[in-house]
């Protein structure tokens, strides 16, 4: 059998597993059963432990099997949750791996041309080579240990002729990968008719939480509140909108808050379209101060981190004020509270959510509170080390930002201009992408007026554009700021951290404006640059960098495929040319 991967890696990984389960193979009479180890999937920086490919024995056709490898001895069952086990030393529950097996190959199935229509030739099993079944929940799937080691022979001698597998091997690796489709794309889909999202890993043990949950609330009424952690592109919305769907394909009431204005609009415009009913589903962090309490099933909080301490405004008239805090609402309003967010994405003051404040609201209320954190990345091209690398590009440790090493995986390019920005992202729209252009704060936002020209408030040099629009309505073509981001429209207009954060698309041009830039070894934060009409008011200025910064890192963690960046700063563009330069980084 061969091993698909580089000498160094199969070296470096453990070869317990690997010695394993080539044994079984050995005594199937399957030695030419190619292997292709760690294979990574697509989009995302998720990996496959191990790749069976071979030759079906009854079509003839390639078969692959994903193997998940593992050592545990032993496992509890997590109750009502037949998915999820308690594993050593894991604090938190994990998927069970025949479901991860199974959930990979189903994903694979989606991407690769390879398997594309013939979703058969794909399948997923688990092999726990330390562990006696006596030790082991029931998988409700393929799962095999040592002692069962003859039932796993057979099961491959059904996937598997004594062939040689390269070709398949080859046919897999080789296959074409279908783009992405992006969340807003298929959000319809997946809220009114059908699941379209392959949840992995995590993100399927957070959706596996939430539906146990809300058993457990149809049966005796117990609350619970459910928190979801994960940095840009893990997929928290992914898993908002797939619970979504599937709430409401079993009859419960469930709805979608956000506390963004223009990812609200968005999904109703997509997922709600041509259905008031489906539009009712998604409302605001505001709609709940009057609520009923427990007067829906199932309130998914996404963008969570964008809580603010009440909803009450200035506007409020006293008898409506009902002097909880916005998280008490929201959790008092619903059965199952679920909030998904992200620490690092706060961007304006006032804006509180975290998990100790949410966990600790709940502890209060003497409600159990339940923590999923999600790990994979599948923005970026999926990679992690692009992620890695934007979190010390903003926030360096002690021996300075690391440089940008391409992995293959996503783009990164500094452009000398914005001109040369803007034509790089052209080009690619023009060839069917979607891309954007975002930036910092730092010009004056002006109100476009129907009939005159939109004002080019962004000006660097002798280039111009527009903001994305004020208000709710299109003005000389230009969508309104919160349909930016998903109208193709909103290609030429300049969108802020307001208008993108919780979207994607497939290139991201970011410029960092005089807010941020670099002097000597560190950076330097500037409020007096920013525009943003909340910086004028008393704000420390430890939180104004902290808010710039994550600003930068929304901006910066947009793209699907790549990114590419302009400063307006001549140190900060060539520091960041410094630390982006190599032959599959050159300028834009």
């Amino acid at each position: 059998m061969l091993f698909h991967a580089p000498a160094h890696e199969v070296a470096a990984q453990a070869r317990e597993g690997l010695d394993a389960l080539s044994a079984v193979l050995l005594d199937a009479g399957l030695e030419q059963v190619e292997m292709i180890i760690d294979y990574t999937l697509p989009f995302t920086s998720k990996q496959a432990d191990v790749i069976l490919a071979g030759v079906h024995p009854e079509s003839g056709e390639p078969s692959y099997t994903v193997i998940e490898l593992k050592r545990w001895s032993s496992a509890e069952p997590v109750e009502g949750e037949p998915t999820l086990w308690h594993v050593d030393p894991h604090p938190r529950p994990v998927l069970n791996p025949v479901e991860q097996a199974l959930r990979y190959s189903a994903y694979l199935a989606s991407f690769n041309e390879a398997l594309t229509g013939r979703p058969e030739r794909i399948t997923g099993a688990a092999y726990l080579y330390n562990a006696t079944s006596l030790d082991l929940p029931d998988p409700h799937g393929p799962l095999f240990t040592a002692e069962r080691a003859r039932d796993f022979v057979s099961f491959l001698k059904e996937r598997f002729a004594p062939l040689p597998g390269a070709a398949a091997a080859e046919e897999l690796l080789k296959g074409r990968i279908r783009p992405a489709k992006h969340l807003m794309a298929i959000a319809a889909d997946e809220v009114r008719e059908r699941e379209q999202l392959v949840l992995l890993d995590e993100q399927r043990v957070a959706y596996d939480e939430v539906l146990s949950a809300a058993d457990r609330a149809q049966r005796s009424g117990e609350k619970t509140v459910v928190i979801v952690t994960g940095g840009p592109g893990t997929g928290k919305s992914a898993v908002a909108l797939a619970l979504l769907g599937e709430l409401h394909r079993r009859g419960l009431t469930a709805l979608h808050a956000t506390g963004s204005a223009a990812f609200t609009k968005s999904i109703r415009k997509l997922a709600g379209a041509g259905s008031r009913e489906t539009q009712k589903l998604f409302t605001h962090f505001n709609s709940f101060s009057r609520a009923e309490r427990d007067s829906t099933d199932v309130l998914i909080c996404d963008e969570a981190h964008r809580i603010r301490e009440t909803s009450a405004t200035r506007y409020t008239p006293s008898s409506q004020r009902t002097g909880k805090s916005q998280v008490e609402e929201l959790i008092d309003a619903a059965r199952v509270s679920v909030f998904l967010l992200d620490e690092f994405q706060t961007v304006r003051p006032g804006e509180l959510g975290t998990v100790d404040m949410i966990r600790s609201t709940a502890e209060a209320k003497r409600l159990d509170c339940r923590i999923v954190d999600l790990q994979g990345h599948f923005r970026s091209g999926g990679s992690g080390a692009y992620l890695h690398w934007v979190q010390q590009l903003l926030h360096p440790p002690q021996d300075g930002p690391a440089l940008w090493t391409p992995d293959g995986r996503t783009e990164v390019r500094v452009a000398d201009s914005p001109r040369d920005l803007e034509g790089f992202l052209a080009e690619r729209h023009s060839h069917g992408f979607t891309a954007r252009m975002t930036a910092g704060m730092c010009w004056p936002w002006s109100v476009a007026k129907p009939g005159s020209p939109l004002p080019e408030d962004v000006r660097i040099g002798d280039w111009a554009r527009p903001w994305s629009i004020f208000g709710d309505r299109a003005v000389e073509g230009a969508p309104p700021a919160a349909l930016w981001a998903i109208d193709p429209a909103g290609f030429g207009q300049v969108g802020c951290v307001y208008t993108a954060q919780g979207f994607e698309y497939d290139w991201s041009g970011v410029i960092i404006g005089p807010d941020l830039v670099w002097r000597g070894d560190h950076w330097v934060t500037d409020r007096t640059a920013s525009k943003d009409p909340v910086f004028r008011k008393a704000i420390a200025d430890a939180d104004v960098d902290r808010l710039i910064r994550n600003t930068y890192k929304v901006l910066l963690t947009r793209g699907m495929i790549g990114t590419v960046l302009y400063a307006t700063d001549t140190e900060t563009r060539e520091k960041l040319r410094e630390l982006t330069t190599s032959p599959a980084s050159a300028t834009a």
